[in-house]
C-alpha cells in the first residue's frame, strides 16, 4: 500500500474483487479527497458494501491497488450491526469499547444529538438512536475520513432527513471527508458533492443533480427517480455542464 498527497486521502486504482468465480467489483478508480462527501448509490447487489469495506482496509482487492494518506484516521460504520436481546448492554458499555476517552466519547454523542442514551440499553433503541450511536463511536477518535454504509437502515423517512443534515454537520465540524452506500439518491442530493453509480463496476459518477440525468443512471433507477430527485435539487446561480461534469462508462458497457 502506497501513501497520498495531503489532498488525498484514498486514492482507488483498477480495483477489482472476485468471490471464487463470481466477480463483485470491476476496476474501479477514483479519489477520496479531504472534507468531501462522496454517496455511493446502486442497485442491491451492486458491490457497494464490498467496496466501502476495500475502502476501509477490511478487505484487499484482488487486482489493482488501494493508497492511503500516511497516518489516515478513519471511522467506521458498518451496515446491519445486530445485537441480541438477551445479552444487556448499555450504550456506555457499548462506546467504550472504542477504546478512546469517556470525554471524547461523551462529546461525540453531543455531537449527534444522543447524550441522553448514555445509560440506555442497546437493544431499546430506535433505528435513528441506534445509528446515531454508531456514528457516535466512529467519530469519537476523530476521524479524518468516516466511513458509512447504508446509515438509514431501519430509520423512518423523517429520522433519514435529520440523518443526512447531521452527516453533513459532522462533515464541517471535523473538517473529515465522508463516504456513504445509500440507494437512494434524492435523500443525499443536497448534503453530497460527488455520486459514484455503481453496478459492479463505475456506470457513472459527478456532481448529483448531474448523475440523475445521465442515460446510465435512468437505466438502473429509471425516470420516476428524476421526478422524485427534482425537490432535493441543490439551488445553483449557475449552470453545470452534464458531460462536462459527469463521467460514464464505456460504450460497451453492459447492464441487466
Amino acid at each position: 500500500m502506497k501513501e497520498v498527497g495531503d489532498a488525498k486521502l484514498v486514492s482507488l486504482n483498477d480495483l477489482s474483487l472476485y468471490a471464487g468465480p463470481r466477480q463483485i467489483l470491476e476496476r474501479i478508480s477514483f479519489e477520496v479527497r479531504a472534507n468531501e462527501i462522496i454517496t455511493i448509490i446502486g442497485p442491491n447487489g451492486a458491490g457497494k458494501s464490498s467496496l466501502v469495506k476495500l475502502i476501509a482496509g477490511l478487505t484487499e482487492p484482488s487486482s489493482g491497488h488501494i493508497q492511503r494518506k500516511s497516518g489516515l484516521i478513519y471511522g467506521y460504520v458498518p451496515q446491519n450491526l445486530r445485537v441480541d436481546q438477551s445479552i444487556p448492554i448499555k450504550v456506555s458499555r457499548f462506546l467504550s469499547l472504542a477504546n478512546v476517552s469517556k470525554a471524547s466519547l461523551t462529546k461525540a454523542l453531543t455531537q449527534v444529538g444522543a447524550n441522553h442514551l448514555w445509560s440506555n440499553q442497546i437493544h431499546t433503541l430506535s433505528g435513528g438512536e441506534l445509528q446515531r450511536v454508531l456514528i457516535a463511536r466512529a467519530i469519537a477518535r476523530q476521524p479524518q475520513l468516516l466511513i458509512l454504509d447504508e446509515p438509514l437502515q431501519g430509520v423512518d423517512v423523517t429520522g433519514q432527513t435529520e440523518l443526512y443534515r447531521l452527516i453533513s454537520d459532522i462533515r464541517t465540524e471535523l473538517g473529515c471527508s465522508i463516504v456513504m452506500v445509500s440507494h437512494d439518491l434524492h435523500l443525499v442530493m443536497a448534503q453530497t458533492d460527488h455520486v459514484i453509480c455503481l453496478n459492479q463496476h463505475i456506470c457513472c459518477a459527478g456532481k448529483p443533480e448531474n448523475v440523475s440525468q445521465h442515460p446510465e443512471y435512468l437505466k438502473l433507477f429509471g425516470q420516476q427517480s428524476v421526478q422524485d430527485i427534482a425537490v432535493y435539487t441543490h439551488h445553483h446561480d449557475h449552470h453545470h455542464d452534464l458531460k462536462g461534469d459527469v463521467t460514464a462508462c464505456s460504450e460497451d458497457c453492459q447492464h441487466d
